[in-house]
């Protein structure tokens, strides 16, 4: 018996089975959930190979999360695919243009480049919500991805500033849908490596970071620890959590320089 089973989860962002959507979509099946996975773009065709690996394979679906269109017509592809209540939802979207938006070009991105990254990583949070909040009731819970926005990280830039904006909207989002006993929340996870690591010119700096400072250590190349977190706040194990950020990084953003 599992703490999701009977549970219906969506989940966005599978790419390589390194990602930690991917690895939600497994701990999520192993605790007992059905599992459907979207992807958009390039990310569809490495989406549907991938989750061949899960038992069972998931159902996949296109999705551009910032498709006000695609958003509206989700509840209409999921009751045809038999999903006729969502329980828990799993954000794992981002993105930055590496080259104009990232790597130290902070300074020089213009606002065109701030806008698609902070559509595609903050306000489709919020949107993603609302897409499928019809199918959601008391008891659901929304659970995105963050990578702690507290302070400054080397070569993040603007992606950075998005991840701000989504802790914010986390915030928010409880406040609007708690009434309705629906819980919103934010895992901060780690480095780990994934394709969207790759993505950020210097990351790789990150995991010196973390093996210096994280007390309880870190393996950025195991998603495990961050999944395991989401399947618990999908889970009727934090019926009272709500607007949180919890972190999953061994321990670092408790530490000092």
């Amino acid at each position: 018996m599992g703490i999701l089973d009977g549970k219906n989860i969506l989940v966005t962002g599978v790419t390589m089975n390194t990602s930690i959507a991917y690895k939600v979509a497994e701990v999520a099946e192993q605790q007992g959930a059905t599992v459907i996975v979207t992807a958009f773009g390039r990310a569809l065709r490495l989406a549907t190979k991938v989750v061949q690996k899960l038992d069972p394979v998931p159902q996949v679906i296109e999705l551009d999360a910032s498709n006000a269109d695609e958003l509206a017509a989700l509840p209409g592809k999921l009751r045809e695919l038999g999903f006729d209540h969502v329980d828990g939802v799993l954000h794992s979207i981002a993105f930055a243009n590496p080259e104009r938006a990232l790597g130290g070009a902070f300074l020089k991105t213009g606002w065109d480049d701030v806008a698609v990254s902070l559509h595609t990583s903050t306000y489709s949070y919020v949107s993603l919500a609302m897409g499928v909040r019809e199918l959601m009731s008391a008891g659901s819970s929304v659970v995105g991805l963050t990578f702690d926005a507290s302070v400054s990280w080397p070569s993040y830039d603007w992606m950075g500033v998005a991840k701000a904006g989504l802790e914010s909207a986390n915030r928010y989002l409880a406040r609007y849908l708690g009434p309705d006993q629906i819980s919103s929340n934010l895992v901060a996870a780690g480095p780990i490596d994934s394709i969207a690591k790759t993505a950020i010119p210097g990351a790789n700096s990150f995991n010196d970071i973390w093996t210096e400072r994280a007390p309880l250590g870190w393996d950025a190349k195991d998603a495990t620890p961050v999944a395991n977190a989401v399947c618990a706040l999908f889970s009727d194990l934090f019926t009272a959590t709500t607007g949180e950020i919890i972190h999953v990084d061994g321990g670092l953003a408790s530490t000092g320089a």
